[in-house]
């Protein structure tokens, strides 16, 4: 029988879980996040660090595009 693998969604770095172990003893230092859709839909992500994580957090935030912000400097002028 094969061991799982939990794979990191920022940097695919990739833990392979050994049999006999427990995911808390494996995982220590990833970070689980369950993402609710809606109902019955829900996306888990795995990452390996909190700069994983934070590239991720980072990536689904809207960003204003920086024209925009940059054209009232040039209003003011």
């Amino acid at each position: 029988m094969q061991g799982r693998n939990t794979v990191c969604y920022s940097c695919g770095k990739e833990l392979e879980h050994r049999m006999g172990r427990l995911p808390c003893e494996e995982l220590t230092g990833w970070f689980t996040i369950s993402y609710w859709r809606g109902r019955e839909s829900v996306d888990h992500y795995s990452f390996c660090s909190v700069d994983c994580l934070h590239d991720w957090l980072e990536s689904q935030v809207a960003k204003v595009p920086e024209v925009f912000l940059k054209s009232f400097d040039e209003e003011e002028k």
